[in-house]
């Protein structure tokens, strides 16, 4: 199933990142975007929300220096803007895939594409390592132990769940039984002529 591959892809990323464990290290994609184009773009919108992570751990330092804090603004701002354009990158792979599908009579579209959810699946990756972490964690306590355990076990019926939605959702876009429709973000705070502010620097 889809999210089987998908699961096996945010672990990797994530083991792989926390081995050098920094944002400045290089991002080198393990699938080659020719010969596995999903794997590509899975691979990339994970190390994307890992970074970003790391960036909102670090951005929350309340003895963070103000000049560094807005520098870091900025490179979550990008983050973001990177994130959606890979969502929609992926909407697009769905989107040539089942181009050829005509959908049924009593076909319905779904409240979000394939992507977005796929989005959801690739921050609780996230949610789930670091919760792991805490329920380990040498200076916790027992009780900080047991009531992460408790959210960890909360968080791993959810990935279950949403990866039965997916797996659900893309069966039936294939099946013809729901049809895509996708609509772009369209975020406006990032371009020139959107956001009055940038538009005022001209």
């Amino acid at each position: 199933m889809f999210s089987k591959k998908a699961n096996t892809i945010f672990q990797d990323v994530i083991a792989t990142y926390k081995k050098a464990d920094t944002v400045d290290q290089p991002f080198h994609n393990k699938y080659d975007k020719d010969q596995d184009l999903i794997g590509h773009l899975l691979y990339r919108k994970c190390w994307i929300d890992t970074v970003q992570w790391a960036y909102e751990d670090i951005i929350r330092d309340p003895n963070i220096d103000p000049v560094t804090a807005l520098k870091l603004k900025r490179m979550i701002d990008a983050s973001n803007q990177d994130r959606t354009d890979t969502v929609e990158f992926i909407d697009s792979y769905f989107l040539e895939l089942y181009k050829k599908v005509q959908p049924k009579s009593t076909a319905k579209i779904n409240s979000e594409s394939p992507a977005w959810a796929i989005d959801r699946l690739s921050i609780l990756a996230l949610k789930i390592y670091h919760m792991h972490l805490e329920t380990v964690r040498a200076d916790a306590t027992g009780e900080h132990k047991a009531a992460c355990q408790k959210k960890l076990d909360i968080l791993l019926e959810q990935r279950l769940d949403l990866s039965t939605a997916i797996d659900d959702l893309l069966g039936a876009i294939a099946n013809g039984d729901k049809y895509m429709k996708v609509y772009k973000q369209m975020k406006m705070y990032n371009d020139d002529e959107l956001n009055p502010v940038l538009r005022g620097t001209k």
